[in-house]
């Protein structure tokens, strides 16, 4: 599958998806779609449709944005220095559709790998375990368990 930035894929966001993906926007706190998804899936990017981020890998950080602790595919997403808003932190993007996606922090449970990766909703489409197959995505079915 061959994953890319496509301007008929840029105008069917929606003003908010626009605005975190392409303008490095953030989404307010506990407001997101999938903050509190427990469903078994992936998420990929909204723009794009690499994937990105197993269901198994996400955590209740209690933050208010999605939490994983680790991409599904590491060469799909990049880490970029940040210092924007008087921070020093380290951007998220994806790799091929070039989406703001989030942050990564030090924070995250130490036995899973130390790290919080807080990912916007915006920046996100679920794809539920039972539809990947379907959808392109059934060599990822393996790595998405129950929750």
């Amino acid at each position: 599958m061959t994953y890319r930035k496509t301007d008929e894929a840029i105008r069917t966001l929606t003003p908010e998806q626009f605005r975190v993906t392409q303008q490095s926007g953030t989404e307010r706190p506990f407001t997101g779609e999938y903050n509190d998804n427990k469903r078994p899936g992936i998420y990929v990017d909204i723009v794009s449709g690499e994937p990105l981020f197993a269901s198994s890998d996400k955590f209740d950080s209690g933050c208010g944005w999605p939490s994983f602790t680790k991409p599904i595919v590491a060469a799909n997403v990049e880490e970029l220095h940040d210092n924007s808003h008087g921070m020093i932190r380290t951007e998220v993007r994806s790799k091929h559709g070039d989406s703001h996606l989030g942050h990564v922090f030090p924070d995250g449970p130490r036995d899973r790998g130390g790290l919080r990766y807080c990912i916007n909703s915006a920046a996100l489409r679920f794809i539920p375990r039972k539809e990947m197959e379907a959808e392109g995505y059934g060599a990822f079915v393996n790595q998405v368990e129950d929750i």
